[in-house]
């Protein structure tokens, strides 16, 4: 044998006795024993549609499609909007996103009927910046506060339809943050002057409780016609 065959059978040897952990990758729709540490919990274990409902209550449409780990508002389904059973206050909120081209969709927090208004909750815009329809306001596009606060432009790092994105929404007291693709696009504090100037511009300056103030709500993942997939939605309760 020579010093080549030997060296190369070697090497082989090494790479069979490397831990398994190596070039690992995380399961989608698991957790991380450090995750689950911390206290995340899954809101979608990417087999079913436990946890989530109508507004109404009623179960969630077949509009709505659970297949190789996403869960998927189908275009032109009419699954409407599904919410999480829980209602969170302070939160760290992660999921992937997926959306077609010229896609409009989002997700609300704090979602809840007011006194004035009917059901609302804050939303985290997802859109096709590009080419959908709604992409004449800064505060429509993704990552927006939706008709509220637009992100930065500067900042914001999006990956184009059809590709996945991963966003962040930390709620902690009246403090909210925006993240997309690990980078902070937008932070707020809920009921200061900038805040509740913002919303008297929007369409929710009618509401009362004011808009964005409510201790608590559901989680939304909003259906308005087109295709998208969500996986990997979690939450830590802070």
């Amino acid at each position: 044998m020579n010093i080549q065959t030997l060296r190369l059978l070697l090497g082989c040897l090494l790479v069979g006795l490397l831990p398994p952990t190596a070039g690992f990758s995380q399961k989608a729709n698991t957790l991380t024993p450090k995750e689950k540490k911390e206290g995340w919990v899954l809101l979608f274990d990417g087999t079913s549609l436990a946890g989530w409902k109508t507004p109404s209550g009623k179960p969630v449409p077949a509009g709505w499609e659970v297949k190789d780990g996403t869960l998927t508002a189908r275009k032109g389904g009419k699954g409407g909007d599904i919410i999480s059973e829980n209602q969170y206050s302070d939160f760290d909120l992660m999921f992937d996103y997926t959306i077609e081209p010229t896609g409009n969709s989002g997700v609300k927090y704090f979602y809840t009927k007011y006194e004035t208004g009917g059901n609302l909750g804050m939303e985290y815009q997802l859109l096709d910046d590009q080419l959908a329809e709604d992409n004449k306001k800064e505060n429509h596009l993704t990552g927006s506060f939706y008709d509220v606060l637009p992100p930065n432009a500067a900042l914001k790092k999006q990956n184009a339809p059809g590709q996945w994105n991963t966003v962040r929404i930390v709620s902690k007291g009246m403090k909210v943050e925006h993240w997309l693709n690990g980078i902070k696009i937008l932070e707020f504090t809920r009921g200061s002057q900038a805040f509740t100037d913002a919303v008297a511009l929007s369409k929710f300056n009618k509401a009362v409780p004011a808009f964005g103030t409510v201790a608590k709500g559901h989680i939304l993942l909003q259906e308005h016609g087109a295709e998208v997939s969500f996986k990997n939605v979690k939450i830590n309760v802070l």
